[in-house]
């Protein structure tokens, strides 16, 4: 079985949490997840505690200051949330560079 995925989201605020999992079933189908991460402001709201606690994983909230000191292999017109929170909090690699989900959430993942 693959190793389970660290799993970046960048998300508009109030997004609800099942539009999250559903993001995340879209983009990485049955993969596993170890961990959502994404920025501090948006992890204090329900949707992505909500989708944490369904999947059962820990949920990691970044500040802007760490997230703009990543790196990350597809930057955009503003700061990464995605790429750098999926990086940030994993132990490797990107493996699913950010992908975009219905217009409110985005998705990226690293081991």
């Amino acid at each position: 079985m693959p190793e389970p995925l660290t799993v970046g989201i960048g998300l508009r605020p109030g997004t609800p949490g099942a539009v999250i999992l559903a993001a995340l079933r879209a983009v990485l189908g049955d993969h596993g997840i170890a961990r959502i991460a994404t920025l501090d402001t948006r992890a204090a709201e329900p949707g992505p505690r909500e989708a944490a606690e369904r999947l059962g994983v820990p949920l990691r909230a970044c500040t802007a200051a760490e997230l703009a000191a990543v790196a990350v292999p597809n930057p955009g017109r503003y700061p990464s949330v995605a790429e750098a929170a999926a990086l940030l909090a994993g132990t490797g690699p990107l493996v699913v560079p950010k992908t975009p989900y219905g217009g409110t959430v985005t998705v990226a993942a690293a081991h």
